[in-house]
């Protein structure tokens, strides 16, 4: 077998039909369109019309809504902390914040807070001033000699609704 001999297999591949090319080849005047009608134009957009009748995503009940006063935390596991440690972002006995963590990598972007959760091994002692911990985290935390100091977190304000 060399490389100028691979080939398709034979009728694996059709030719290009010429459409609207005169009454002999089958597919003149209308070019396989049927006549008349938004179907035969060009650049037909209808996607969920269903002929009148109500739509289905009309149909259907709408379900869940946004909360407005939802806390977006950034979740950050303490093995997690540890590896920013082992990497040397964090010395021991440094205060854990969440501007060191957007500095040292841990999180991207500030968000309402951080929440520290328990999953993997902490053996550095340092002290963290976040939003939330878990039961676990904070266990994790304390077993290594550290302390967690959780803050006040900012509540978002009510849209304001116009009378």
């Amino acid at each position: 077998m060399k490389l100028n001999e691979i080939r398709d297999n034979p009728g694996s591949s059709k030719n290009r039909m010429r459409v609207g090319r005169g009454i002999g080849s089958g597919k003149g005047k209308t070019a396989g369109r049927g006549v008349k009608g938004q179907k035969a134009r060009t650049g037909v957009a209808i996607k969920a019309f269903e002929g009148g009748q109500m739509p289905l995503h009309r149909r259907l009940p709408k379900r869940g809504f946004w909360n407005p006063f939802s806390t977006d935390y950034n979740e950050v596991n303490v093995g997690r902390i540890q590896q920013a440690v082992e990497a040397g972002h964090f010395q021991a006995g440094a205060a854990v914040t969440i501007e060191a963590l957007i500095a040292a990598g841990v999180c991207s972007k500030a968000r309402d807070g951080v929440k520290i959760l328990g999953v993997g091994e902490l053996a550095t002692n340092l002290s963290f001033e976040v939003a939330a911990a878990s039961k676990g985290a904070i266990a994790a935390i304390e077993k290594a000699g550290g302390s967690v100091k959780l803050l006040a977190t900012k509540a978002k304000e009510a849209p304001v609704e116009q009378a």
